[in-house]
């Protein structure tokens, strides 16, 4: 070879060798980042191409697909009961994106999970189009369908739990949104997002994993428990050292209570049957903070719950005084909790005092519901002992069947509940949030534990109450339960 030609097959050999580094760069370095850069419309187009995977409630699919009327995006998702859904499926947006269960299984749900390569290297081959995974839940659809009826046109929220397992059978939020009306790429489906995020009401705010609100009395169990696990009181029917009128600590102010009941010297019993505030205020400031703190975080207080989705924090907080820590232990000052958090307390009880991990996932599958994982129950704390636990059981069925909570009693079946009418705003100036938490126990346990807040804006002031406006869906949505079981 002459040396004309020697350097240019010289050359010629650079090039390819660059051409083969350039490739196997960005296949091998670059891929990743490539297939999620958001301004990559292969990748979108992809993603649109083929019917997404369902999500699945009681063995039938709440979500669909169906093919767009514009654009070079094939499909798009389609919600049944969308509003009524929503606060456990979230959306899927060709145009806004995902959150919630769309969002965190969405590999899955599309098809491009790593334990799906078997199916997607079969399709090839046999020539059948790619389709995603599938995510079935925990969800109970009567419970869900009761909650939501009962909430109405009211806002508020409902979660209910399985206390045996922590499997979420309720998560019920108003007012909703319609998840079908943003999942195509048009003018109008921006449109309608826009109006949602506008709307004074919050539709697409997840109350029941991600408002928290002052839990008023229904807090006085967890109080009720920390007086029996730090050994303050033993006998649930024994008198308390609680005068009436009680000073709080460090202040002139006394302590008052919602109405003239027994409260004087109350056992822990009567003083849960009538809500008494002073009894329980006074319980949170001789146990001081440290310990309530201690029973609170137990019941899963100060720490964001993944269910999977993302739940916020209840708060008992840290460092405070002795009449901060009274105010605290009835519901007041700076306490406050999600609908999910006041439900895993009332599981924990119920449970006899073993707190299960929440979860909504069942399983994930592939395209013929195979099974790819399956989520085991799983123990969170034990915020309280077994007898402890079923002291605190007589308590709540006192409140029922004697108390504030009569209007969940469900006929021939053991019922134990709390109300709660919390107050807020500046010097209690806003309308108060209606509360209220309960279990159903059968002779194989406690199948359902609820908790329900209602916000009415609408309702006269002196008709808001626990018992009155939260308790009747509790009641619905634990007979929901039973039901399927029979």
């Amino acid at each position: 070879m002459n040396k004309p030609l020697r350097r240019v097959a010289i050359f010629c050999g650079l090039l390819i060798l660059a051409l083969l580094v350039r490739v196997n760069w960005v296949q091998y370095v670059k891929a990743d980042e490539l297939s999620k850069d958001p301004n990559n419309r292969r990748v979108l187009i992809d993603r649109y191409a083929h019917k997404r995977g369902d999500i699945i409630v009681d063995g039938k699919a709440i979500t669909g697909s169906k093919e767009s009327k514009s654009g070079d995006f094939k499909f798009q998702r389609t919600y049944k009961d969308g509003p009524m859904w929503a606060p456990v499926t979230g959306f899927t947006s060709q145009r806004m994106g995902s959150n919630q269960i769309e969002s965190i299984e969405d590999d899955i749900l599309t098809g491009t999970d790593d334990r799906l390569f078997f199916d997607r290297t079969l399709s090839m081959f046999t020539g059948d189009k790619k389709q995603g995974g599938h995510v079935v839940t925990t969800l109970n659809g009567a419970a869900q369908r009761a909650a939501y009826k009962g909430l109405g046109s009211r806002k508020g929220a409902v979660a209910a739990i399985d206390p045996k397992t922590g499997a979420i059978l309720a998560l019920a939020s108003t007012p909703s949104y319609d998840p079908s009306r943003v999942a195509g790429n048009t003018d109008e489906d921006v449109k309608n997002w826009q109006q949602y995020e506008k709307d004074p009401d919050k539709p697409t705010t997840n109350r029941a994993l991600r408002e928290t609100y002052p839990p008023g009395s229904t807090f006085k169990v967890v109080t009720a428990a920390a007086a029996l696990e730090h050994g303050l009181y033993d006998d649930v029917d024994a008198k308390t050292d609680s005068p009436l009128p009680w000073k709080l600590p460090l202040s002139t102010k006394n302590l008052v209570n919602d109405g003239n009941h027994p409260c004087k010297n109350a056992s822990l019993r009567v003083a849960l049957q009538w809500s008494c505030n002073t009894v329980f205020g006074k319980i949170g400031a001789d146990l001081d903070n440290e310990k309530m703190l201690e029973t609170a975080e137990k019941f899963g207080f100060n720490e964001q719950q993944f269910v999977p989705v993302r739940s916020n924090a209840s708060v008992f907080s840290k460092d405070m005084d002795k009449a901060q820590t009274a105010l605290s232990s009835i519901g007041q000052f700076n306490t406050a909790a999600t609908p999910l958090q006041m439900a895993m307390v009332t599981a924990a009880i119920a449970n006899d005092g073993k707190l299960m991990k929440p979860y909504m996932i069942d399983r994930l599958t592939d395209p013929n519901l195979d099974v790819l994982e399956k989520t085991s129950p799983e123990e969170m704390s034990t915020p309280l002992s077994p007898e402890n636990a079923q002291k605190l059981q007589e308590m709540m069925e006192t409140v029922v069947n004697e108390g504030t909570g009569t209007r969940s009693k469900i006929p021939d079946v053991t019922v134990g509940g709390k109300t709660g009418t919390a107050q807020h705003g500046v010097d209690n100036s806003e309308k108060p949030y209606a509360w209220f938490i309960s279990y159903a126990k059968t002779d194989e346990g406690s199948p359902v534990a609820v908790a329900v807040v209602v916000e009415d804006d609408n309702a006269n002031r002196e008709d808001i109450s626990g018992g009155g406006l939260a308790a009747p869906i509790a009641k619905d949505v634990m007979q929901a339960v039973l039901d399927r079981q029979k």
